[in-house]
């Protein structure tokens, strides 16, 4: 790595402000950020251009995803919820003029559908799902977890277009504030995943009764969660702490309050070299404690609704915005100290290290390799270690050029195209991007593997 260190492949300029969210959309064709002034900016990745600009919220901004090819859902710290009408053909009645760029008048906003007062004092985004199993991209009717209005540790449930409140769980009252939410349907059951400030985690299934039922409830953080993310086969999920522990995690659909378990098949808790002058987590000690009065280290049998599956301490503290890529294979964080870091979801084991950044990094997103599997087939290859990491490609953009180059993985498609505009679209979508987002107003954008 130190012989071929990774460089952005563009780096997007135009927010004034630190950059907060960031997410892929409309089959990876466009890539949409949020800052602390309230600012979303829609990227035209074909030519990496703005292609709408405007004041979304008063506030930061929480959180953005895209709902459909025509509608964007964002999240601001001014205690609203909003849906945006935004589909291609809109894009020409809005700004371009970026952040950075002052304007004698307010930039016009697209068509509000749906508006939501929430609260947002504590800093948690917004989590989405379909009101039905499946995706929720052609869906009429979704579902919008929030932080509830009044007690911030419990968590409300809303149903979009209704715009009704259906649901409200409360994980408890010791758990301090809601940090980041999961919401998505397991067996066709609707199941929330709260990770809350005092370092606690737990899923919460609806039973067919309308009854919220914890399946899971773990501490296996010191510090407050910042992100978590689901694997996209809702067979565990991952969380990253403000401590530098990153934590796997299942995901039950009951609670059992034993797993027989053969002792040669436990799973065993990992912790990894705890740094000296960090207090140790409570799973930790509680391991080491239970491993001293035995005499010596044996794997034990964990109970599946309060054990986590492995916990690795990183070393590196405040990683947030924790993103898995869609084929469940990598997933990333984004660094207090500015670099953004690459794992693999089945060791764990770091792969690589994105340094671009002189500032700390707030966001990342990954685009989606589903979205781009008809137009080429991506590395089917598991990627578990450094050694998959693939020679860095020349930049397909910088400020004095905008040429595209065929990117590895567009084949045939790209070469039988003649138009340039079609290659431009043909190779945004097949991309492996990893977008980052930091306090410098700045959007790196990456292509490793």
């Amino acid at each position: 790595m130190a012989d071929s260190a990774p460089s952005p492949k563009a780096i997007l300029r135009g927010h004034k402000a630190q950059v907060h969210s960031a997410t892929f959309i409309r089959g990876n064709t466009r890539l949409v950020t949020g800052d602390a002034e309230g600012y979303v900016v829609i990227w035209d990745l074909t030519i990496m251009r703005p292609r709408a600009v405007w004041r979304a919220h008063e506030s930061a901004i929480l959180g953005v995803q895209g709902w459909g090819n025509d509608k964007i859902i964002s999240h601001g710290r001014d205690h609203k919820l909003i849906v945006w009408k935004l589909g291609p053909d809109d894009e020409d009645n809005l700004s371009k003029t970026l952040p950075v760029e002052d304007v004698p008048e307010p930039r016009p906003q697209p068509w509000v559908l749906h508006l939501l007062e929430v609260n947002t004092m504590n800093f948690c985004s917004f989590a989405v799902s379909s009101s039905s199993p499946g995706h929720m991209d052609d869906s009429s009717e979704i579902l919008i977890a929030v932080p509830n209005t009044i007690a911030s540790e419990a968590i409300d449930i809303y149903s979009l277009p209704t715009q009704t409140r259906i649901h409200t769980i409360r994980p408890g009252d010791k758990n301090g504030m809601a940090m980041c939410l999961s919401l998505f349907h397991l067996q066709d059951a609707v199941t929330l995943i709260a990770a809350f400030e005092n370092g606690y985690a737990s899923v919460h299934r609806l039973d067919p009764d309308g009854e919220w039922i914890t399946t899971y409830r773990s501490q296996a953080h010191s510090q407050p969660i910042l992100s978590l993310d689901v694997d996209p086969e809702h067979s565990f999920f991952l969380s990253s702490s403000a401590d530098s522990l990153i934590a796997k995690h299942p995901i039950p659909t009951s609670r059992q309050e034993t797993i027989h378990i053969p002792q040669s098949n436990a799973r065993v808790v990992e912790i990894i070299d705890e740094e000296p002058d960090q207090p140790p987590s409570l799973l930790s000690a509680g391991l080491r404690q239970a491993s001293s009065q035995g005499g010596h280290a044996a794997p034990r049998v964990l109970k599946e609704w309060s054990d986590p599956l492995k916990v690795v301490n990183t070393k590196h503290s405040g990683q947030q915005s924790l993103k898995m890529r869609s084929d469940g294979r990598i997933f990333a964080t984004a660094g207090w100290d500015s670099k953004v870091r690459v794992y693999s979801a089945k060791t764990m084991k770091e792969l690589a290290v994105l340094k671009w950044h002189q500032v700390g990094c707030y966001a990342v997103a990954f685009s989606d390799l589903t979205a781009s599997s008809d137009l080429a087939n991506p590395a089917s290859s598991t990627i578990s270690d450094a050694s998959h990491l693939e020679p860095q490609q020349k930049p397909i953009y910088s400020e004095t050029s905008t040429t595209a180059l065929t990117p590895r993985g567009a084949g045939a498609l790209i070469k039988s195209t003649t138009s340039v505009k079609d290659r431009r679209i043909a190779q945004a979508k097949t991309t492996h991007w990893v977008a980052a987002g930091a306090k410098d107003g700045k959007v790196s954008l990456w292509d490793i593997y």
